[in-house]
Parts: structure tokens; C-alpha cells; sequence
């Protein structure tokens, strides 16, 4: 009895031993935690390389880091954040790479205009807002000045640009977009012509491009960054033109998803979170297989409505590739960040909230856009 009763006991551990830590020594988890950071594109404090993001780009292996000029998170004045000089953020980005080891996504929003981190009082060339390329709506001026951009990004070593936005202009007191001259017009095919220019330009210099923000923001009349904004009244269909023209040109290398809420799309989420969004109208009716990003999962019209696991959930289920963690507003800096989005997308795949097949497609497509560049 003794010794049956010693077997059942030994049996019974064995069985524990054998199913419990099953999933901490898969040899597929340390493989999935890198596909998983390589969907990751980050912000940062620092001029230089500082401890945290060489911890993202080294030891994590985020797929990307995006660069602002100001830092929100603080005071907000010019220059607190990731750029002073050309000469100081070339050795930045010369940094990044040294301690990636590897191909790395340096992105920034440089649209020109109003949207430009690369400012004169630092060094760097003038812009012009795309409103003012619309009005003109010359090729050969708008090819100028994305060139003077594009040139000015290579020289940086910035290899994406989160931009052009291809928003129509169908609400010029829109205060993220009309107000401030993003849009370079309220003619679809303006938008699409100039945008198509702007693209050209930027692959002359070897810079990948994201074109912005699906499926639509023009319209809108509040801005996501403090807020889920509604547009479901004053969207319209034509909004998709500029988009569809890009990418049956082949001139798509990101699409960048908006946090707008549309009830005609989706009666539940808005379009970074939304399946009939990106999988269902940008993949299946557009036609789009390429690099799908999220606009900053840190604004407020996500994270006032949405826990960051579900949020982080439902983007990629949806079909984002490359999620925007910028870490730059006025709710603080936290370092932490990209190692707890990690932890809960490869949760997520363990539980099979996220199939892993999703990783694997996502991180295709990252590849295939690495691929392209050359720096």
C-alpha cells in the first residue's frame, strides 16, 4: 500500500512537472517575444542613446523607434526631446542602429508645415504645409519640396516618414487636419496626385513612407489625441479615393490607421481597433497586403476608452502590424511600457486571444518593408 501509494504520489508529480512548466521552456517563446518586439515602434527620452532605449532596441529588439522634437511627457518646449541639431540626431540615429544591430525602422512625422519635427531653429530646412502644395497642385513643386524633405531625412538617417496624410479637406476647421494645413486638398484627386509626388520624392532618397490616416480624418470635428472623435455623420465613401489610388499605383509602403469612430463601418470600435476596418475594407476591398501601423496607441480616444491589453488585443487581431507606442503626452513617461505590451501579446497568443498565425503574417510584412530600405 505504501509503495502504491508512493508511485500515484511520483506519478502525480511527474504529470505536474511534465504540464506546468510547459510554456515558460517552450523553445518557441524566446522566437515569439522577438516577432512580437518587432512589431513594436517606440518612443523614447533623450538626445543620445540613453538606458531606455537601448533596452528597446537591444534587448527587446523593437522593430522601430519614432522621434519627436518636443517632449510632452515634460514642459513641451523645443528641443527637450529627441532632436537639436543635425548633426546631433544623425549621431542619434547612427546610435540606434549601432545598438540594434540590425535593421531598424527610425521613424518621424515630417509632413512640412505645421507637422514638422525637423524645425529651422534647429538647423534644418524649411517646410511648407500641404495645404499650399494643393494649391498649387504642381508636380514639380511638390516633388521639390518632399525631396528637400526626403534629402534632409536621409542625411538624418531616418529611414520612415509618417507621412503624407491623405485626408481629404472636407472639413476645414477640422482642428487636427484643416486648421492646420495637413491636407493637401478637398479634391480626392489633388490629394492623390500630390500625394503620389510626395511618395516619389521620399523613394528617390531611399525613405519609406505611411500614408494617413484610414479611412479618413478630414472630416471630423474634434481631435483623437484628446478624445474618441466620432465622424460617423460627416464621413463619406469618397474619403477612400486618395487610398485606393496609392495602392493600386503600388506607392503604399505603411497605411497609417485613424482613431476615429464611424457607426457605418463599425457599430462597436473605432478603426485602429475594428476587424471590418482594416481586415475587412482596407485588406479585402482595397486590396491593401502591405504594412499596417496604428496611429499613437498612446491618445486619448484609446486609452480613456480601452484597457491597454484589449486595446494591444484588438489592434492586431483587427490587423495592425506596427504598433505606435510614442510615449510622449501629458500623461507621463513610462519606460515600462513596451516590456508590458510584449508580455501581453505573447499572453495573448499563449491564451489564443491572438492566433499566432497573425504574428507571423504581421512580422512578414515587417520584414518585407525592412527589406526595402537601405539604411
Amino acid at each position: 500500500m505504501k509503495n502504491h501509494l508512493m508511485f500515484s504520489l511520483f506519478s502525480l508529480y511527474a504529470i505536474l512537472f511534465c504540464i506546468q512548466p510547459f510554456r515558460a521552456q517552450d523553445p518557441m517563446l524566446p522566437t515569439l517575444r522577438r516577432q512580437v518586439a518587432k512589431m513594436l515602434v517606440v518612443g523614447f527620452r533623450g538626445d543620445t542613446l540613453g538606458e531606455d532605449v537601448r533596452h528597446y532596441v537591444q534587448d527587446l529588439g523593437v522593430g522601430g523607434v519614432i522621434l519627436f522634437d518636443r517632449d510632452l511627457t515634460g514642459d513641451g518646449t523645443r528641443g527637450s526631446r529627441n532632436i537639436k541639431s543635425p548633426s546631433q540626431l544623425k549621431a542619434l540615429c547612427q546610435s540606434l542602429r549601432d545598438a540594434a544591430g540590425r535593421k531598424l525602422l527610425v521613424a518621424i512625422d515630417e509632413e512640412g508645415g505645421n507637422v514638422d519635427r525637423l524645425k529651422t531653429v534647429y538647423g534644418f530646412p524649411p517646410t511648407v504645409t500641404p495645404k499650399s502644395l494643393g494649391v498649387f497642385n504642381d508636380s514639380a513643386a511638390t516633388t521639390a519640396a518632399a525631396a528637400s524633405i526626403a534629402r534632409t531625412l536621409h542625411e538624418a538617417g531616418i529611414n520612415l516618414n509618417f507621412a503624407p496624410s491623405v485626408d481629404v479637406d472636407v472639413n476645414p476647421d477640422c482642428p487636427i487636419i484643416g486648421r492646420l494645413g495637413r491636407s493637401f486638398s478637398g479634391d480626392t484627386a489633388v490629394v492623390a496626385d500630390n500625394a503620389a509626388w510626395f511618395i516619389k520624392a521620399h523613394r528617390q532618397e531611399g525613405v519609406a513612407t505611411a500614408v494617413k490616416h484610414f479611412p479618413g480624418h478630414g472630416s471630423a470635428e474634434a481631435d483623437s489625441h484628446f478624445g474618441l472623435v466620432d465622424v460617423s455623420a460627416t464621413w463619406s465613401e469618397a474619403e477612400l479615393a486618395p487610398f485606393k489610388h496609392l495602392i493600386d499605383a503600388g506607392l503604399v509602403d505603411v497605411v497609417m490607421t485613424a482613431h476615429i469612430y464611424n457607426s457605418r463601418l463599425d457599430s462597436t470600435y473605432p478603426a485602429t481597433l475594428s476587424m471590418d476596418v482594416v481586415d475587412g475594407l482596407l485588406r479585402g476591398k482595397l486590396g491593401y497586403d502591405g504594412v499596417v501601423a496604428s496611429d499613437d496607441m498612446y491618445m486619448e480616444a484609446i486609452v480613456s476608452h480601452y484597457s491597454l491589453r484589449e486595446a494591444v488585443v484588438r489592434a492586431i487581431n483587427a490587423g495592425v502590424d506596427l504598433l505606435v507606442l510614442g510615449n510622449n503626452s501629458p500623461a507621463g513617461y513610462h519606460p515600462e511600457h513596451p516590456d508590458e505590451v510584449i508580455d501581453i501579446i505573447v499572453d495573448a497568443v499563449d491564451k489564443g486571444d491572438i492566433p499566432r498565425g497573425r504574428i507571423d503574417e504581421a512580422v512578414r510584412r515587417i520584414d518585407g518593408l525592412l527589406g526595402k530600405l537601405d539604411f
